[in-house]
This record gives C-alpha cells, structure tokens and sequence, in this order.
C-alpha cells in the first residue's frame, strides 16, 4: 500500500469529499430518505458532521449555513425544487432504521 503524508492523506479526503458533494448535488432524483434507508446517512447527516468540523475548529456556523454549503442552494430551495413526498413503505423502513441522532 503507497505511504501517505498527513497532508496528502487530508488533502485526498478533501478531494474525494467535494467529488460526493458535488456528485449529490448534480442526483437530485436521488432523495435523503432514500439515502438514509440505503447508506444510513443523507445531505443533512454530511452538513451536520460539516458544522460539527467547524465548531472543533473554533468556528460557530449554523445549521442552514452548513446545509447550504452541502445543497448548493438553501436547503428550503433545494426542498421546494428537488424534494418528494416520500411513499409509506419508505417512511416505514426509515423509522425502521433511522439512527438515534435523527
């Protein structure tokens, strides 16, 4: 296995982080619950451990901010252009499934 520095090794997770975001924002067909019932995590769960980063860095960043930084948008343009009324059988699985933090 290639030996990374630290730097190489942030800087690749850097890369491969920003290549999952833009490739969410460009699958708008795809929605969080469908997401979160296949993958166990969403756009918001990827803002929230954005803001988290920040906070651990010492920079208050609120929810929406992080949420648009995922979306590309505001999240409540993002729900008004992309986002589905889900089906029963997939609000059933996700309370089936869904992590305690959501």
């Amino acid at each position: 296995m290639t030996t990374l520095t630290p730097e190489q090794q942030r800087d690749f997770e850097a890369a491969a982080f920003r290549t999952l975001v833009q490739h969410l924002r460009s699958r708008t067909d795809v929605q969080n619950i469908d997401l979160m019932n296949l993958a166990g995590f969403c756009r918001n769960c990827l803002s929230n451990w954005y803001r988290d980063a920040a906070t651990a860095a010492g920079l208050d960043m609120s929810k929406e901010e992080s949420r648009e930084i995922i979306y590309g948008m505001p999240y409540a343009e993002w729900q008004a252009r992309h986002q589905t009324e889900a089906s029963d059988a997939k609000k059933a699985a996700f309370e089936h499934n869904r992590p305690k933090d959501h």
